[in-house]
């Protein structure tokens, strides 16, 4: 079916390290979908790679409505982003600016949120209502769909659960807190930690390196990544008995760690879950490579529905 047949919307995924669009049926397929690495510059040179790659997907296409979803910090009300990993938008009018490109209709929502969503609607929240999307990666982010619905909160950037205290004597954290889940889980800090036990110290690696040895049994690396899935777990059920959920869907670059990842979480949220309403508490990993993308989508079908 090509993409001028279909109804379809603009789903937009903006991060620090690559920008994704794609043409998205009402029904979550994907028609055409492109992407390309977020480029170095200044405010006009990183939009006018998105302006190329929102051409070649839309082709001759006419959507009728985009969804972006981005990178944080955001402000919803007035469509502006000031992501943290990139560092030519500050305060841009993200929204306006897409608008002049395709003139229907244009959401902005937290990365954190559409990862959530499009695991809500087509990957593993999908039999769920009430779902936690937690994206494990250089930082910590999530996003929460409460009965069927984002959960955004008044500024638009609820979920933010990296930014959960889970120890009152903990590190000091980017946020400018301490203890907060993203110093334990986030891949660089597990890493970080890691080498300051004495593993490959002096060492240039990252989270793939840590996992790869934790799967082949490094006492080390498999203790970071249990201090990591500790910290996740107490962020988990802090936010499961606060809005009642039963599903959590973890993705990002971390997540690949796999079972080095998920056996430990599993187990501490097991142990920290001990109210009736949360004893039942389900966390798998994610189904999509392009859950943003399509929780971007999602938003934008929901503006016009």
């Amino acid at each position: 079916m090509s993409d001028d047949t279909v109804s379809t919307v603009l789903g937009i995924d903006i991060g620090g390290t690559k920008m994704a669009a794609a043409l998205v049926s009402a029904d979550g397929t994907i028609v055409v979908e492109d992407r390309i690495a977020t480029p170095v510059g200044d405010a006009d040179q990183v939009f006018a790679a998105l302006g190329e790659l929102v051409g070649r997907v839309l082709g001759n296409a006419s959507p009728v409505a985009v969804g972006i979803g981005s990178a944080g910090p955001l402000d919803a009300t007035h469509g502006l982003v000031s992501p943290v990993n990139i560092a030519g938008w500050r305060s841009f009018p993200i929204v306006e600016r897409v608008r002049a490109l395709v003139d229907v209709p244009v959401t902005l929502g937290v990365d954190g949120h559409c990862f959530a969503l499009g695991e809500f609607w087509t990957g593993a929240g999908r039999e769920a209502q009430t779902l936690l999307g937690i994206v494990v990666s250089t930082g910590v982010g999530g996003g929460l769909v409460v009965d069927g619905q984002p959960l955004l909160g008044q500024s638009g950037n609820a979920a933010h659960i990296g930014h959960v205290v889970v120890d009152l004597n903990g590190e000091t954290c980017a946020c400018g807190s301490y203890g907060c889940v993203e110093t334990y889980a986030s891949g660089p800090r597990m890493v970080a930690r890691a080498q300051r036990r004495g593993w490959r110290t002096g060492e240039s690696v990252d989270a793939a390196v840590l996992a790869a040895d934790a799967a082949a049994g490094d006492e080390l690396a498999l203790a970071a990544f249990d201090d990591g899935a500790q910290a996740l777990a107490a962020g988990i059920v802090a936010t499961a008995v606060t809005v009642d959920l039963t599903t959590v869907v973890i993705g990002g670059g971390v997540s690949k760690a796999g079972s080095v990842l998920f056996d430990p979480v599993q187990a501490w949220v097991k142990r920290l879950a001990q109210l009736p309403f949360v004893a039942d508490l389900t966390v798998v990993p994610a189904q999509l490579a392009n859950a943003g993308l399509l929780g971007a989508a999602h938003q934008a079908w929901s503006s016009i529905r």
